[in-house]
């Protein structure tokens, strides 16, 4: 399926306006507005729809407020494709997706504005582009009208030109320069924009001498607006917009008076300049240019206007609305299964999963090579495209990207090599990351799965930072800060255990992660309201304890310390004992990471951040403290029973210095900074 580029998926982008050409009443009013005056124009602003109070077409056993129910008018849409040539043959794709959208938006018809086919050749190569388009076209649900561009009639074969160059064959497969038909008491008129110099018959959409109205044609548009004189509408189409003037020269004005004097023409749409420009109304018409459906595409700004659309024009009998779509952007509910919306929905969750972890060494330099394995848990087939990058160009990657298709149930092992080399691990180190890209292949149509971007795993070589004048801390901002210590890069054994820290916080939210990676399992700090708990997971359940009433002030240090001895759980605040329950039972792991400054969520993301200082973070396999009262230290020393340890000395790249023997370093994500305490 095509997505324009930043536009969101949905069933209709109404991005254009919404356009009034008639007096329509007032939604909450039983009269209608009074008739413009004699000279005036019509309105060119979105009205209301008519209304009705009609009590026979309305059934109900209830009693309540009256409802207003739409006009019984004769209502149709049509749609409106801009150019499809001027692009690259990949072009073509886009054409028949545009198709496929009009044939589930299923309107009554299909104009174009031209450059229908590449053109610019001889009469063989225009044959094969007349069929290759008029092929995909003719696939519509409905009727589709040409109109004629410069690429579909501009000749530049071999020999002598042939007098109206491509005009002889356009004529004969697709239709007559110029045409009008009647649907639903309207009209709808095609304009020849390139009949070029009537006296030399030069072809030049430059040349304003080339851009002129013949008598023939003008006389011929004279009569059909005759013909049109009682019809709710009139529409007009040609390619080159030739009210912008400048290289189109004046020729505009005379046909537009002609216009204007019919009284009845609602809009006239253009294309060529291949992007979506309003002109606004004039005389009560309002000049509208479509951008591409598979044409030459800068995609500039998709939201202003560059992108392939078409356009929808709903037409009552008196106004009228005009909406673009994006090609791509029309879904079949149809095809959304509960099956595409379950396994679309397990999709959107799957990571890459990493092999052994990539060593930086106190340079940061790396070479190595980095695995990941990507699942396909659906049904279906999946098509996916992983990327390696980062933000610091000091990276390198070979190759740059790996695109396969996965088979339900199977797995992939992409294999990239990453390096760095004679570089700093400095404050501007930024880790490598791998893009996924995932496309569902169901049921004959392809469904993107939102892009992902994961860290590589990576294991820096730290070296010890000096020690430092006053007290670092780090400091977080309760949004998005947080420092995460890899579950595989440390191993608290079943059994006695304390977890401990030093804090201050800004504030307290209603769910506060302080030193956390519970869920469902595990171990953490909460601060609650200003009411500190420690969890700890055993046996089948949570045992906590908490104090009974908010005891902690924002802008004031604690020591908090979580202890379990094996039979009992117990919380400290500053050395003293808040509460302790008697429990006991095997502790149920999890996969995630220790979360400095926050929780983790069922996916191991962080969550339930944390705004303020911490210091002084400390697990120990150890029960280090007991009754009553203790005593806690100023600073903490590694020993033969720190699991983790953490001073906030200093912030090296991304990650804080680990003083235990485990040598396991907390990687920050956000932006947290070590500071001097305040």
């Amino acid at each position: 399926m095509m997505h324009s580029q930043n536009l969101r998926i949905g069933l209709l982008f109404l991005i254009v306006m919404s356009i009034s050409t008639g007096i329509v009443c007032a939604q909450n009013s039983e009269e209608p507005p009074a008739a413009p005056a004699e000279g005036e124009t019509r309105p060119t602003i979105g009205q209301p729809h008519e209304v009705t109070f009609d009590a026979a077409r309305f059934f109900t056993t209830r009693d309540g407020k009256t409802l207003k129910l739409p006009v019984e008018d004769d209502a149709f849409l049509f749609a409106i494709f801009g150019d499809r040539n001027g692009g690259p043959a990949a072009g073509i794709e886009v054409l028949k997706q545009a198709v496929a959208d009009a044939n589930l938006l299923e309107p009554d018809l299909v104009m174009t504005v031209g450059d229908l086919v590449a053109g610019y050749t001889g009469h063989m190569q225009w044959m094969r582009q007349m069929k290759e388009y008029t092929s995909v076209m003719d696939g519509l649900l409905m009727p589709w009208f040409p109109v004629a561009g410069n690429h579909d009639v501009y000749w530049r074969g071999q020999g002598i030109k042939p007098k109206g160059e491509n005009e002889a064959d356009y004529e004969t497969h697709f239709g007559p320069l110029w045409y009008a038909f009647e649907h639903k008491n309207c009209w709808f008129i095609s304009l020849y924009s390139d009949e070029g110099n009537p006296i030399t018959g030069e072809k030049n959409f430059n040349k304003p001498g080339c851009q002129r109205m013949s008598p023939a044609q003008f006389a011929w548009l004279e009569e059909t607006l005759e013909k049109a004189k009682d019809a709710d509408h009139v529409f007009a189409f040609l390619h080159h917009p030739r009210w912008r003037k400048g290289n189109y020269g004046q020729d505009w004005d005379r046909v537009h008076a002609l216009l204007a004097q019919a009284g009845n023409v609602s809009a006239v749409f253009a294309g060529h300049i291949h992007r979506m420009y309003y002109a606004g109304p004039k005389d009560g018409i309002e000049y509208i240019t479509l951008a591409t459906v598979g044409g030459a595409q800068s995609s500039t700004v998709p939201d202003a206007g560059y992108l392939h659309e078409f356009h929808l024009v709903m037409v009552r009998q008196d106004q009228i609305a005009v909406a673009a779509v994006p090609v791509g952007e029309v879904m079949d509910p149809r095809s959304v299964t509960e099956q595409v919306s379950r396994e679309s929905a397990r999709l959107a969750a799957v990571r890459p999963r990493f092999g052994e972890r990539v060593m930086l060494d106190a340079w940061g330099d790396v070479n190595q090579e980095v695995t990941a394995v990507v699942a396909n848990p659906v049904s279906q087939p999946i098509e996916v495209t992983i990327t390696p990058g980062s933000a610091d160009s000091r990276w390198a990657f070979t190759p740059t990207h790996v695109h396969t298709t996965i088979e339900p149930g199977a797995t992939y092992e992409a294999v990239v090599y990453a390096m760095r080399a004679d570089h700093e691990l400095d404050a501007t180190f930024r880790p490598a990351e791998l893009t996924l890209n995932i496309d569902y292949l169901a049921g004959g149509r392809r469904f993107r799965i939102p892009e992902t971007r994961t860290d590589i795993p990576m294991r820096p070589l730290l070296e010890r930072p000096a020690m430092p004048d006053g007290e670092m801390v780090a400091q977080l901002n309760g949004r998005n800060d947080v420092f995460l210590v890899g579950n595989d890069l440390f191993e608290l054994p079943d059994g006695p255990m304390t977890l401990e820290c030093r804090f201050t916080a800004d504030s307290f939210g209603d769910r506060t992660g302080l030193l956390a990676k519970t869920e469902g399992s595990e171990y953490g700090f909460f601060v609650n309201g200003g009411v500190p708990s420690f969890s700890i997971f055993l046996g089948s359940s949570y045992a906590e304890v908490k104090a009974d009433a908010p005891v902690l002030k924002a802008n004031q240090w604690y020591h908090i310390a979580g202890v379990y001895d094996g039979t009992e759980v117990r919380l400290y605040l500053d050395g003293h004992l808040i509460k302790s329950v008697q429990r006991s039972g095997p502790r149920n792991p999890n996969p995630f990471a220790l979360a400095i400054g926050a929780d983790v969520d069922p996916a191991g993301r962080p969550t339930s951040h944390f705004a303020g200082q911490i210091d002084s973070v400390r697990l120990s396999r150890v029960a280090r403290y007991s009754g009553e009262t203790c005593t806690v230290e100023d600073r903490f020393e590694s020993d033969a029973d720190t699991v983790l340890l953490y001073n906030m000395d200093a912030l090296q790249a991304r990650w804080l210095y680990d003083e235990s023997t485990t040598q396991a370093p907390a990687l920050a994500r956000g932006r947290p900074i070590v500071t001097e305490r305040k």
